[in-house]
């Protein structure tokens, strides 16, 4: 069984150094009901279907495969509701941790957000400088919500 665990926080872009080596991400969301949420992502010339379950805190189930590219962009433009996610995210090493680092485009332009995925919601990491506000557990920063209730809509 796949488990997710990961803790999202806004990012201060003043403090962040330079990124380098970022790849374009393009998703969309194919409805569902109770909380899960089946994703469609395209990462530069690579494709994902992603079904994840009901968020538990930090923690939820998640489900990844590969699919061809032409399936995928097929899935966005005639199956994937409202619009689509669009960011270019950077990885960035920090204290023995990967932190991915997405800068949101499009409707979603102006929002940058941290990720850390976790082996247990006990671990314990430390903060980059460039960190801000947690938003784990605020559903508006959800992918999933941002293609219904997009950043620049608040």
């Amino acid at each position: 069984m796949g488990v997710e665990i990961e803790r999202k926080f806004l990012v201060d872009e003043t403090k962040l150094p330079t990124l380098n080596n970022g790849y374009t991400i393009k998703q969309g969301y194919i409805q569902t009901v109770d909380q899960t949420t089946v994703r469609i992502r395209i990462r530069d010339t690579e494709a994902f279907l992603t079904i994840k379950g009901k968020s538990e805190g930090a923690t939820r189930l998640e489900f990844e495969y590969p699919i061809p590219l032409n399936d995928a962009q097929e899935m966005l433009t005639n199956l994937c509701h409202a619009s689509l996610v669009e960011k270019t995210r950077y990885l960035v090493a920090h204290e023995g941790h990967t932190w991915e680092v997405d800068i949101f485009e499009g409707s979603n332009q102006g929002l940058l957000i941290a990720e850390i995925e976790l082996e247990s919601e006990e671990e314990v990491f430390s903060l980059p400088e460039w960190t801000a506000k947690e938003v784990t557990e605020d559903v508006r920063y959800f992918n999933a919500n941002l293609v219904e209730n997009p950043y620049t809509s608040w």
